[in-house]
Order: C-alpha cells, then structure tokens, then sequence
C-alpha cells in the first residue's frame, strides 16, 4: 500500500529572540538577504529554521491489515533512528512508526483498540520547487504493519471514555483507568466487560523496540513490549490525578456513541488533569535514561481548565534507566498566548514535545479550531518552539504534588518563588511562502492542500546519519504529522466491522510536514548520534 504527499518551502524570513512568557509570541521579519526562514536564540543557543524541506500524506481512507480505518496517527511519532539512511543526495528512507489516539470519537468514543502502526518512509528532496511552481508530494509512506496494545493479561486497550469512578488491579500495576461497556462496545450485541482504557498521546520508541505510551485519561505513561502487551504503568504524583466529588474520578466526560446523553457529575474534574488534557507530550533523553512528559496545559487547580488562566502547565521527569521508573525532577512551562480572530485572549495548548539537550526541548504548541474542516481555515498560532530549563525551579516536592497540591493560583498565576522554563518561539507552521512551494497552505480554501487544524507529534532524524556527532552544529529533518481525529466518509473499525461517515461531511487525510532545521554546537536530539 503505497501513499504520497506533498512539500513547501519558501524564501520567507524572520529573526525570533526568546521574549517572556507574558506576551504574546511574535515573529519579526529578517532582511530580505536572509537565507533562513526563521532563528532563535534561547539561554545563549541559536536554532535556525531552513526551510520547509517536505510533505506528505496518507489518505482518510486508508486501512490497515485488520481492517480499521488508519487515522489519527499525527497524535505522536518516532522515526527509528537505526534505520534512517541516505541513499542519494536527494533520497532518504526510513521506518516511522505512527500512534493514533483513542479512534474516531467526533460524536462519541467507541471500543477500539488502541495500537501503533509501522510504515516506511522515503523523503526526496526538491530544491527547486518555488511558489510559482511547486512539487507535488516528496514524502511517501508504505504500510507495513500493525501492532495492537494490551493490558497485562492479554485484554485489549480501550479508546471509550474511562468510568466517573472506580478503576481496575493487576500485581506489581498501580490502579489504572477503566472502562466498563455493554455489547461490544460499538452499540452492538455481545457480552460486555471491562478494559484498560487509553487515549494514546504521546510515543518514544526504545532501542530494543519496546514503546512508552503517554495517555490523557489517567494522565499515565505505559510501556508495552514489542507484540504490545503493557509491560509497565507510571501513575503521576497525586496533584495529576482528576478528582471529582472527593475521589479519582478518570472520566473525561466523553460518553460513548452508542449512549450519547450519559453524563457524568459534574462535567469538569475539580482538581487534577483536566478533561482531555493529560500528558500530550512524551520524550526520551538520546541514552535512553531519562524520560519527559508533559501537561497539555494546567493542572485544575492550577488555573485549567478556562484561558488564559490554563497557561502554566507541569513536566515531569522520571529516572527510567532501573526497572521501576523513579520521579527525579518537575517544572512548570508557561504556554504561549494569542488573540484569537474574536478578540479572545488564548493559550496554544501543548501537543508534543521532543529532546535536544538536558536543558532544551522542542515544544509544539498550537492553537485549535483552524484548518481544514473546521469554521475557521486560518491557524494564529501553530509552532514547534523551544524551552530552557536551566533557570527553572525544581518544583518537586511532597507539597506541590499531593492531592490539591498547587504551583500557581485558581487564576493562573505563579506562587511565589517558582520560575518558569524559559519559553523561545522558534519554527512556525504557517507561513505560506513555505507552504505554497508545495501546493499546500494555511488560510482561504477549504480543499485537501489546506493544513489540517491539528498538528500533534514530532521526531527528529540527522540530514547526515551515520557522519558523527552534532557537535558541529548540524542540520536535522523535523518531522510532523496531524492527527485527522478519524474524519472520512469511508471509514471502519472494529477489525472493519463498523461502518461509519463523520457528519462533517469531511474526508481528512494525514498530513506531513518535513521542516530542515540546524541545531547549537552540543545539542545532539537524535541517539546515537555523539
């Protein structure tokens, strides 16, 4: 099953500098002369970003070897660093593996199961291609296989909404999320039962290719082995854990198709993850031993889940290099705001994060409600950014984390003595000059070459593999894809015996963006590259 997608890029020019978290990001156009298209200098370290250097995509409609429909896989990413190769001075290939989420859940969730999905990947580059006359798709993906997520006893994972209450045991697991469902979970006839349930969010492929997995229910991170059985389960401090009516409450209140006026009280968790925003970003440092996840946006009662109080957001850092993965480190990043086309001040939530340095990451923060699809075509803010952790307070603390446990005020602001991650933005989605080089675009048409609204994953591979170190300042391809929530009017799930059409009217493919980028002398994102 072969797919192709598409490419832009242009001679647009900016200059960004790190500015407080306080403003809203701007991007400030460089001298015409500039070859780049964008730089920033964080705590003394300076990106550039390139070029646009590819795009793709996998149709709306496409199927993978048990029948479902492959959609969402823009939720998170991992290119396989051990298989990245250049064949030629324009030709690279690959293998990414691609994490949908819970499956298409626009009007309601459904019992699928949650899996990761294999492909190849070939990007040929098009150094040529002008707005004038663009490429057609660069990046191609053929479907290799699909690997299905179970709990530990060999049940399947879940996308339906976890119950208000309760939760289920296995030994040496703490107590995880679960859904209790009738039927077959689809609004069919069958025996019913009780899984693990799981809104896959986050991805980090293991050397020996084994995965973590981090979800939006709990907020939990698992590992599952190579087949997918879940090896291990990280519950985060007490603080994370949504609460309603005194106890854990995991319900995101997303109540299944099949009984769309189940309510849960009341709506809003009180305290914890807020519905729907758990850990969005996951991340490995490059030997392996240090993993990251991130809030998509504040903690209840932190100042979620309303804007723009919802800005100052927890990451998490755990010591994974024993069996039983040890928290070691906690910050706050406070996300970027903007004004929305109403005149609304927002927060760019999070959606994903990735590893530069043990200070540095990339942070892919955007707005919601723009591109293909939705009511508006035009996106304000869509960027992968950067933030420094070296003046950030360890926030760490049995205080901070327990039950209730707070960083910042109902209002959104900080308590006293806690400092933020410092907050770059960097690379920005939408700029057309880059985008129409490619027959792609942000704004005006509702057609298929306008960018989906949401842009959830990155993963980072060298332009050179094989060559040394990074310790030369050296460019890397940035990869991204958006998650389609499912949207097709061909669609299947449940190993293809349900049918569906998203009353949208929409046919959303999974869309690619390939972003060339160089990177400080000593930030090496990719393992094995020092």
């Amino acid at each position: 099953m072969l797919f192709q997608p598409l490419l832009a890029t242009a001679a647009a020019i900016a200059v960004v500098s790190a500015i407080p978290h306080s403003t809203t990001p701007v991007l400030p156009r460089a001298p015409a002369n500039q070859t780049y298209v964008t730089q920033t200098t964080c705590n003394g370290e300076t990106y550039t970003y390139q070029q646009l250097a590819g795009y793709g995509f996998i149709p709306s409609n496409a199927r993978d070897k048990y029948g479902d429909t492959i959609g969402g896989i823009g939720s998170a990413i991992a290119l396989d660093h051990n298989a990245w190769r250049k064949t030629s001075d324009v030709n690279y290939q690959g293998i990414i593996w691609t994490l949908p989420d819970r499956g298409w859940n626009t009007e309601g969730t459904l019992n699928v199961q949650n899996r990761v999905h294999k492909f190849s990947i070939s990007l040929t580059l098009m150094p040529n291609a002008t707005v004038a006359q663009p490429s057609g798709p660069n990046v191609q993906f053929i479907y290799l296989d699909t690997v299905l997520f179970t709990g530990p006893d060999g049940t399947p994972t879940t996308g339906l909404d976890a119950d208000a209450t309760g939760s289920i045991t296995y030994p040496n697991f703490p107590q995880l999320p679960v859904a209790t469902y009738k039927g077959d979970g689809f609004g069919g006839p069958g025996p019913g039962g009780k899984r693990i349930t799981v809104d896959s969010e986050g991805l980090v492929l293991n050397g020996d290719g084994t995965f973590w997995v981090s979800d939006e229910y709990g907020p939990f991170v698992y590992k599952f082995s190579t087949s997918g059985l879940m090896e291990k389960a990280i519950r985060p401090p007490p603080a994370y854990i949504p609460q309603r009516n005194g106890t854990d409450s995991f319900s995101a209140d997303s109540p299944p198709l099949y009984n769309p006026d189940f309510a849960v009280t009341p709506a809003n968790t009180v305290s914890g993850r807020d519905n729907n925003q758990g850990f969005e970003g996951l991340t490995v440092s490059t030997d392996g031993k240090t993993l990251y996840a991130l809030m998509q946006s504040a903690l209840d009662q932190e100042g979620g889940p309303n804007d723009p109080s919802r800005k100052n957001t927890r990451l998490i850092v755990y010591d994974i290099s024993k069996h039983t993965p040890v928290v070691i480190h906690e910050y706050v990043v406070t996300l970027p705001i903007y004004t929305n086309a109403k005149g609304k001040v927002k927060v760019a939530a999070q959606s994903e994060m990735h590893y530069l340095s043990p200070t540095q990451l990339l942070v892919l923060a955007r707005d919601s409600g723009a591109g293909h699809g939705q009511s508006s075509s035009t996106s304000l803010y869509r960027h992968i950014d950067i933030i420094d952790l070296s003046s950030a307070t360890d926030v760490l603390s049995a205080a901070h984390d327990a039950t209730n446990g707070t960083i910042a005020s109902p209002a959104g602001v900080l308590n006293p003595g806690v400092t933020a991650a410092q907050y770059c933005p960097f690379l920005d989605f939408n700029i057309n000059s880059q985008l129409n080089r490619f027959g792609v675009h942000n704004g005006g048409a509702q057609d298929q070459f306008l960018l989906n609204e949401k842009w959830e994953s990155i993963s980072v591979v060298s332009t050179n593999p094989g060559h040394g170190s990074a310790n030369d300042g050296t460019d890397y391809f940035v990869f991204s894809m958006s998650d389609n929530d499912f949207i097709t009017q061909d669609g299947f799930l449940d190993f293809g015996a349900f049918t569906y059409a998203d009353s949208s009217g929409y046919n959303l493919d999974n869309q690619a963006l390939v972003f060339q980028v160089t990177v400080p002398k000593g930030v090496i994102p990719v393992a094995g590259e020092d």
